[in-house]
């Protein structure tokens, strides 16, 4: 492999931090890194999932749904990864999850959540039930974030692009559990990539420390008495980790570190490594890739004191009288329900059980209808990417089903389904037409058990309906 070429002060800090360690650390940029992969629980088991995959696979030991994967395999190309059957991440990256211990029916923010990896781990351990608000600030990344929640079939999922100080002011203490993936120097990473080694600096470390402290102090206010917070980062600097949640902790005694089991491959955070350790410091991770097999991290898991206060959903909806009063944009009129139904029912063949198992606001964003998580609040305001589900689009009374709605289906939803082979499936992505004889009308085409997409067959052909921005070049 490529000699790796590590900038100097780095060099010297870490030498000086990790005495007798260092040269088994420095080795580790000698070797290949590890690719980690996580099936998709909202379309698979672990057990069906391997015996699907053409890769070999084996177990990332901290994360319930991680494999490893050989890099040359290149799962990103492949059919499976385009209907959502698996998130290709980084395997020390899934641990942060792990820690966060997300159950369905509960309110999560993923504060800092481009480009998905974490938030659609997060939706799989929900079963598509409760709250997710997935939130990046930079738009190119929200967008990014949002093709990647559809692409996993995620139906209870808010994509924002606010800033943490804006969003705070709409959700005070309403969430269960807060994820802080903060944006950080990258040290963990430089093994992976080339930008983060370029771009370190000394100043660098110090400026996203007082950034990290600040995006905690908002998410604070809305985690709700008994709520949860995790901290992560991607890099080695006590200034970036065991600082800034000491940092934040002296300033919050509501706040506690908490001891949590881990994997043995995990190691205790370091308080001697900084100045007024808060206590309980030690119970927070460090990830080093000198005792794992994947990149740098630090995790630390925060409870916030007090008994849980339990909102009825019709306490979290006030505010949407409002939307449907001022808003023409957004709707939950009765008549428009009733054609996207039947619409539902008789045009796509979705069947009355997934029907009955849906449940929120039916929304419009310009001409797609959503249908909006039941718990979320009136989005007035907030700059909404992805405001839930997207079922369908109105073309002037005109339905057409969303490629968002095709990928939360499971075959078993409908009964117009049509199972694709392998060279199917790779012209349905290319944007071709595809030679059919019985079916009519709008179709669910699948490849391996797995949703693609909507096609709509007429006079012997499957014409394609994958989006346009989604096509492979050949």
């Amino acid at each position: 492999m490529e000699r790796i070429e590590l900038p100097q002060i780095f060099c010297e800090r870490m030498e000086r931090l990790l005495e007798e360690e260092y040269s088994a650390f420095l080795s580790s940029y000698e070797k290949e890194r590890y690719y980690g992969l996580r099936y998709n629980p909202l379309k698979d088991t672990a057990e069906t999932f391997v015996e699907r995959m053409p890769f070999d696979l084996d177990k990332v030991s901290w994360a319930a749904e991680g494999f490893y994967y050989q890099g040359s395999q290149q799962p990103g190309r492949h059919v499976l990864h385009e209907a959502g059957a698996y998130y290709i991440q980084e395997p020390s990256a899934m641990a942060v999850v792990e820690l966060l211990d997300p159950r369905p029916e509960e309110r999560i923010l993923d504060l800092c959540a481009a480009p998905g990896g974490k938030s659609t781990q997060i939706a799989g351990r929900m079963d598509r039930r409760g709250l997710l608000v997935a939130n990046e600030i930079v738009p190119e990344r929200a967008k990014i974030l949002s093709q990647n929640v559809e692409r996993m079939g995620i139906p209870n999922c808010v994509v924002c692009s606010e800033r943490p100080e804006r969003l705070s002011s709409f959700f005070p203490a309403f969430f269960d559990r807060i994820l802080v993936d903060a944006p950080c120097s990258g040290e963990g990473m430089f093994r992976k990539e080339e930008a983060a080694r370029k771009e370190w600096s000394a100043d660098h470390v110090q400026m996203c420390a007082d950034r990290q402290l600040g995006v905690l102090e908002e998410a604070a206010k809305m985690l709700k008495p008994g709520g949860i917070l995790v901290y992560s980062t991607c890099t080695f600097a006590p200034e970036e980790n065991e600082g800034v949640v000491s940092a934040f902790v002296h300033e919050h005694d509501d706040f506690t570190i908490e001891e949590v089991p881990c994997d043995s491959f995990f190691s205790k955070g370091r308080p001697e490594w900084i100045s007024n350790a808060a206590f309980g410091i030690a119970h927070t991770m460090r990830l080093w890739p000198h005792e794992l097999k994947g990149e740098g991290h630090y995790i630390a898991r925060l409870r916030r004191k007090g008994a849980p206060v339990q909102q009825t959903v019709q306490e979290s909806a006030k505010g949407r009288s409002k939307d449907r009063k001022n808003n023409k944009e957004r709707t939950d009129d009765r008549k428009m329900r009733e054609a996207a139904e039947e619409f539902l029912l008789t045009k796509l063949g979705i069947s009355s059980a997934w029907m009955a198992r849906q449940s929120g606001m039916l929304i419009r964003f310009g001409e797609w209808l959503y249908l909006a998580p039941e718990e979320m609040i009136s989005m007035e305001g907030l700059k909404v990417l992805r405001p839930g589900l997207c079922l369908l689009a109105d073309r002037k009374n005109r339905f057409e089903p969303a490629h968002a709605l095709a990928l939360s289906l499971d075959r078993e939803d409908t009964d117009r389904v049509r199972e694709l082979t392998k060279e199917e499936a790779e012209r349905y992505l290319h944007g071709e037409s595809i030679p059919c004889l019985e079916e009519r009308g709008w179709t669910l085409l699948t490849y391996e058990g797995y949703s693609l997409g909507f096609g709509k067959a007429s006079g012997g052909q499957m014409k394609n309906h994958y989006p346009k921005g989604l096509r492979k070049s050949r």
